[in-house]
């Protein structure tokens, strides 16, 4: 075996000690290295350039357009970069999952930075207090989230695992009450049943909070009945410290056996919000007329939001047995029949 040396100065290497034959194997020696070093660095450009072809983006900055694209959430890596390169986002195969909204005009590296971010194409909306199943309806469909026909199918008959609902008739008005009034986000493509329990999951979290199943039955009610009174507060008050004043008339009224003769709850069973009502209109045959009716109607007539519902449960202790909205939104509240008529008459000119 033949041990050779080498000393390395900035000249390069020099073999030591030296002969013809040395130097002959030296040059074989240094031939085959740089012969290596030139293929790895072709390689690696190559590679470079592979690389930013590839990771560029698909579309030229001027043609980009938006994509949507839909990832299930138990995809594989092949199957989400399928799934991408089919939909020209990327000119190679990538990871991830969920719902997105990108761009062709991003590169490979930008649309993975959308994905890590979190960039999911996600639809807000927004209840308010005092909607009706229908209204909440409107606005989801509307907003393009769901179909109307989908969305009270699920409101009148599907299978919902939430106690506070089990003993609620189906049909269109079983949820009225019950789809909590917040606002939401939702993915796009979240189907009507996802819609409605996550209002619901809400509702449930509220009820939890307040222990309010234990709070109607200290106000006398069961929880069906609390949610309609709470509903009927919503619609009726205007300014959320006469709320617990207007559920105590309520409660005054009912145990008087005095009919309720709430004009909400007209309007309700009108299905429309008339600026004024006329005495015909209070003769509309309906279970919630409740100029008709004894007592609460059979479920709530809109969504209560929380002020409504501790209101309900927490009504003011009082003699009023009437009220009347004054221009400004206030009520002037009466406890005889003879105060509630001078009102009227004061108030309503």
């Amino acid at each position: 075996m033949k041990i050779f040396f080498f000393r390395f100065n900035k000249r390069g290497p020099r073999l030591l000690p030296g002969d013809g034959k040395f130097k002959k194997q030296f040059k074989r020696i240094t031939g085959h290295y740089r012969y290596h070093t030139l293929l790895a660095a072709g390689i690696f450009f190559l590679a470079v350039f592979y690389c930013l072809a590839v990771l560029s983006p698909v579309a030229a900055q001027g043609s980009a357009h938006d994509i949507v694209v839909t990832i299930p959430s138990m995809a594989t890596a092949g199957q989400v970069g399928k799934i991408l390169k089919e939909s020209d986002l990327v000119r190679s195969h990538l990871a991830f999952s969920l719902e997105y909204g990108l761009n062709n005009g991003l590169s490979t590296p930008q649309v993975l930075m959308e994905l890590v971010n979190g960039h999911v194409d996600v639809q807000s909306f927004t209840v308010p207090e005092g909607f009706t199943t229908a209204q909440v309806a409107d606005l989801l469909a509307a907003k393009g989230l769901i179909s109307k026909e989908k969305f009270y199918a699920v409101v009148a008959g599907e299978d919902l695992p939430y106690a506070f609902i089990q003993d609620v008739p189906e049909g269109d008005k079983r949820l009225e009450g019950y789809l909590f009034p917040d606002t939401y986000q939702m993915m796009r493509g979240d189907s009507e049943g996802s819609v409605v329990n996550m209002m619901l999951k809400r509702f449930e979290i509220e009820m939890d909070d307040l222990d309010y199943p234990a709070q109607a039955e200290m106000a006398g009610v069961t929880l069906h009945q609390a949610v309609t009174i709470a509903s009927l507060v919503e619609r009726e008050a205007r300014i959320d410290e006469e709320r617990p004043v207007i559920a105590g008339v309520i409660y005054n009224r009912m145990d008087r056996s005095m009919p309720l003769q709430l004009c909400a709850t007209v309007q309700y069973a009108l299905g429309v919000n008339k600026p004024e009502l006329y005495y015909k209109d209070l003769e509309i045959d309906s279970p919630y007329n409740t100029y008709l009716i004894q007592g609460l109607p059979p479920g709530p007539i809109a969504m209560p939001g929380r002020t409504s519902l501790l209101a309900a449960v927490h009504p003011a202790r009082t003699d009023y047995l009437y009220y009347v909205v004054k221009p400004d939104g206030a009520h002037a509240f009466a406890t005889t029949l003879e105060e509630h008529e001078a009102n009227i008459e004061r108030y309503r000119q």
